[in-house]
């Protein structure tokens, strides 16, 4: 009889654990020189660090599934609500080219030069769509499609998150020193770097319009994830033709992405009243809720099976990242 209770609190250890790393790491991106690596990369590093000093917590194990699993795609299907539709209709065709030009052309170079350096394909992949449409986000969407290991979605989501700090904070740096107007480093900045939180933090200096320019970029970015999601579902399908066990799972959790999109997008502030201080909020709950998954696919990261797989391809996709941003410069 006391065994479902047991099992009942360890459950809820387990998730409280993911949650306890993921208020450390916005704790600790208040301290100056960490606030620019932001949260999510901080949360990750403490529980790889935790999981290599102290073992994996395997009585907590069911909480801490919970949270890399169904508390991801919760995250997933709240961050369409950042996504603007509308906006994006509303520039037209000539956005959207660019930023699909941006999505292939980072994904088919990653890969590129992942093969050049025999990088391993899994985490390759992932760091490409990552740098190509919107970081850690887009790595935890595809990853259940792609079926990638755990350790992989979370080592790509915490690179990601450093390498797009270390960008942001570098344009943010020669930004005084380029000849171009204040809107084209916005786009420059919207269509290179990798996180929205990348995009804001480089485009911030440039002024409201500059900022405005680099988020309109960026969120034609995220936009298609949703038509890349798609893709990978296909691919996988044609991949895996006649091997019905290893079909991917339609990523039921997508739909909830692009209904909280469109309820963003038509109705939320027109027929539902947004205070500016409960979008804040809801943005912030978001965040925290993908923290405390990536806490939990932290946590089962092994660095010394790891660490010579992620070299290789974290060099792929930093060298990707270089030719973009010198590419979208030279196009703006």
């Amino acid at each position: 009889m006391t065994q479902p209770i047991t099992s009942n609190r360890f459950f809820f250890y387990g998730i409280g654990l993911t949650s306890l790393f993921a208020a450390a790491g916005f704790l600790l991106a208040y301290v100056p020189y960490l606030a620019t690596i932001g949260p999510l990369a901080i949360a990750i590093l403490l529980a790889v660090g935790y999981r290599q000093f102290k073992g994996y917590p395997t009585q907590l194990n069911a909480g801490i599934i919970f949270s890399s699993k169904k508390l991801l795609r919760l995250a997933i299907i709240l961050f369409g609500l950042k996504l603007n539709i509308n906006v994006i209709f509303a520039e037209g065709l000539p956005l959207i080219g660019r930023d699909a030009a941006v999505v292939v052309f980072a994904i088919g170079l990653t890969m590129l030069f992942a093969k050049w350096f025999k990088a391993d394909r899994s985490l390759s992949l992932l760091l490409g769509i990552g740098t190509g449409v919107c970081g850690a986000s887009a790595i935890a969407a595809v990853s259940p499609i792609l079926k990638a290991k755990e350790e992989d979605t979370a080592i790509s989501a915490g690179i990601i998150s450093i390498i797009g700090t270390l960008f942001a904070v570098s344009y943010t740096v020669i930004r005084p020193f380029l000849p171009i107007e204040m809107e084209a480093y916005g786009m420059w900045a919207g269509l290179s770097l990798h996180e929205v939180a990348h995009v804001a933090l480089a485009g911030a200096p440039a002024g409201e319009s500059g900022l405005a320019m680099a988020l309109l970029a960026k969120l034609g970015r995220v936009f298609l994830l949703v038509p890349l999601t798609f893709f990978l579902i296909w691919l996988m399908q044609r991949k895996n033709a006649g091997h019905q066990e290893a079909k991917p799972a339609f990523p039921w959790f997508l739909l909830g992405f692009i209904g909280m999109s469109l309820f963003g997008s038509y109705i939320l502030g027109i027929y539902v009243p947004a205070p500016q201080a409960v979008m804040d909020a809801v943005s912030f709950v978001t965040t925290f809720i993908l923290t405390m998954a990536m806490v939990g696919l932290g946590l089962s990261v092994s660095l010394t099976d790891l660490k010579a797989r992620a070299i290789k391809p974290l060099l792929a996709m930093a060298l990707a990242s270089v030719v973009l941003s010198v590419a979208t410069y030279f196009i703006l």
